[in-house]
């Protein structure tokens, strides 16, 4: 939905991904001790990216490295293909962020803090201020004082102030933090809005695992200044669904062999008076269904599932979440 199509040799659509920002075999050491560790991946245009990671992880110490402000011992990061070492000022022009809170005037309207931003750059007209706060669902309030303003109608705002130039990345730390519900399912249903009709990618660093869930088309674990996973969010998901079920049963080998006919490709744990097998939560009616048909009477069931979070400690090692 977020991607380029061009036709391919044969007439038919191929989909392409642009990246638009690129981290290659980053390595940050800081005397003898390694803080990052070789990892690599891109983020895409029009892509809602989640990194995750407990205390001491490395998620800040990538994102300063991203923003030249502390150096890179080894590797690259590139944005829209301008190397963040070589061609800082290039590179850095396309980025917008909001580290925890964004940085406004209390005592100026909204309208004026935009102004203000607005100075920083060259060429921002009248016409693209008005954009930016139509885009992000300002204008009732734009010419109050922003010491009115809710925290989450202050993370809107330093959002239009990063969205002035016209970025093709936008970096969020902790975007979240101190909003109330209603706040974050403002900020995600905008965050989505950017990423899929504004093409921007976005690159979110946060520990509410169930708002990455919401917001990211995938996330990236990472542990010890080491990249764990990268996973789309739709199969951390279809994880989250599966299920160990245990069934009590009148007659165990019968209900084995029942369901190695029905799960060829999953172990059947068998104990003294139950049959035990990893399935998706869906199939759990086939089976009781399959189990009547054969005449094995169930006595009971137990199911345990994994969570969202359940999933991210074990790739963590079941560290405490940042």
């Amino acid at each position: 939905m977020f991607e380029d199509k061009f036709q391919g040799l044969t007439g038919s659509n191929t989909i392409v991904t642009k990246p638009v920002v690129q981290f290659k075999n980053i390595t940050k050491r800081i005397g003898d001790k390694t803080i990052i560790d070789n990892i690599t991946f891109d983020i895409n245009e029009g892509e809602v990216f989640g990194f995750l990671g407990p205390n001491g992880a490395g998620k800040t110490t990538t994102i300063r490295m991203l923003f030249g402000l502390i150096s890179i011992t080894e590797g690259e990061i590139l944005i829209n293909g301008r190397n963040v070492k070589d061609d800082f000022e290039t590179a850095i022009s396309k980025v917008g962020g909001i580290i925890e809170n964004p940085e406004l005037y209390k005592y100026l309207s909204g309208y004026e803090n935009l102004k203000q931003a607005a100075n920083m750059y060259e060429n921002i007209t009248k016409v693209r201020i008005d954009e930016v706060i139509e885009l992000m669902g300002l204008d009732k309030r734009v010419h109050d004082k922003v010491g009115t303003y809710s925290l989450g109608m202050r993370q809107r705002l330093g959002l239009a102030q990063a969205l002035l130039h016209r970025p093709t990345l936008i970096v969020l730390d902790e975007p979240t933090n101190g909003l109330d519900p209603a706040g974050i399912h403002e900020l995600r249903g905008y965050l989505r809005n950017l990423a899929e009709k504004e093409n921007i990618a976005v690159l979110i660093s946060s520990h509410q695992l169930n708002e990455m869930e919401l917001m990211c088309d995938r996330v990236g674990v990472i542990q010890k200044g080491k990249l764990v996973t990268i996973q789309k969010m739709s199969d951390l998901l279809k994880q989250e669904k599966a299920a160990r079920v245990t069934f009590t049963v009148d007659n165990v080998s019968k209900a084995k062999l029942c369901l190695e006919n029905m799960f060829r490709d999953q172990e059947t744990i068998i104990h003294e008076n139950s049959v035990e097998i990893f399935i998706n939560s869906d199939q759990f009616s086939e089976i009781i269904n399959q189990f009547v048909q054969e005449k094995i009477k169930v006595l009971a069931t137990e199911t345990a599932t994994k969570t969202l979070e359940d999933k991210f400690l074990e790739l963590t090692g079941g560290n405490d979440i940042e």
